[in-house]
């Protein structure tokens, strides 16, 4: 048994991260602002993590075997967990984000289309941090999310004091409605409605991960010593936006409507025009076994759906777009 604590923890995968926690029998302490309850045994402290003296009050003289973050945005968030949890855990987990290797947000070093993204693409022990931009406005923060994760994953790396890895999760899917992002669901209304899809003309592929091997990956890096560093977590198998329709399309029955957008144009939620496609090596050398995207993808579409209004119910259930039950 360890003793682990979740700041975040009250939704989606991070609800169920600290589910499969408890279940394997480790004490379990979340930190969050009060927004949802934890599961019954599990302890709980209120608090905002950016408050940083409300936040050593609260955690009192608690040690932790390790600390997996799940709400880290900011260099100066994380700035903040590392003096507030130096010297009380050993061990520091931050879910960091495919973004970080995006090429429009940064100059990266160039990985060649069709090579999938090692780790060592982006460094964070050579990472500038820029503490004094507006990391504290909503505005800002949104459109520079992947610098945030990007700074948050350095100042942990270099100034925390414990064991640190940096989760760099795919597009996480799956969980019907619990998946809040709504990015799924786009599609498999669409498609359900013959609605058109936007997509690039040469829309390259991305990687996805099942909200429950996320959660499952993440206890694996809390629990396991020789773990350190950036890991990259997906699910074998890139998919372009296209593999993706026709996933859907075999549910709904009906052919995607695509829609090619122009050079630069804004497309669809998973069609890209540049090469960030993740690597999942290191992980599986350090012995993780990850599932494949066509494995899971047809049952979170079938989630999806079963998650639609009933207007879009109504709409799949003609006998012409019934679903097969593969």
């Amino acid at each position: 048994m360890q003793r682990i604590c979740v700041i975040g923890g009250s939704r989606y995968f991070g609800k169920l991260l600290v589910e499969r926690l408890q279940a394997a029998g480790h004490q379990v302490t979340v930190i969050n602002r009060g927004s949802a309850r934890p599961p019954r045994g599990v302890e709980h402290l209120v608090v905002d993590r950016d408050d940083e003296s409300a936040l050593r009050a609260a955690l009192g003289s608690r040690t932790f075997d390790a600390v997996v973050d799940q709400v880290c945005y900011t260099p100066v968030q994380a700035a903040i967990a590392a003096r507030a949890f130096g010297g009380r855990t050993r061990r520091y987990v931050m879910t960091s984000t495919i973004e970080v290797y995006d090429p429009a947000t940064a100059a990266l070093p160039d990985v060649p289309t069709g090579t999938l993204v090692p780790e060592e693409s982006v460094d964070p022990r050579a990472w500038h941090v820029a503490m004094d931009l507006p990391w504290h406005d909503a505005a800002y923060l949104e459109a520079h999310y992947a610098e945030g994760k990007r700074q948050a994953e350095a100042v942990l790396t270099r100034d925390g004091g414990f064991a640190f890895t940096a989760v760099r999760s795919a597009h996480v899917l799956g969980g019907g409605r619990q998946e809040f992002t709504g990015r799924l669901t786009y599609y498999t209304e669409r498609i359900a409605r013959g609605d058109g899809i936007a997509v690039h003309a040469e829309p390259l592929p991305t990687v996805f991960i099942h909200h429950g091997e996320l959660a499952d990956l993440l206890l694996w890096a809390a629990t396991a010593t020789d773990v350190t560093g950036p890991v990259n977590a997906c699910s074998d198998g890139p998919l372009d936006v296209r593999d993706l329709a026709a996933i859907v399309a075999a549910r709904t029955g009906r052919e995607p409507v695509y829609e090619t957008v122009a050079a630069g144009g804004t497309a669809s939620p998973f069609s890209f025009d540049r090469h960030y496609a993740m690597s999942n090596a290191r992980a599986t050398d350090l012995g993780f076994a990850f599932s494949r995207t066509t494995d899971w993808l047809p049952g979170a579409v079938a989630e999806a759906l079963a998650a639609a209004p009933a207007a879009l119910a109504a709409a799949t259930s003609h006998p012409a777009s019934a679903a097969p039950t593969a």
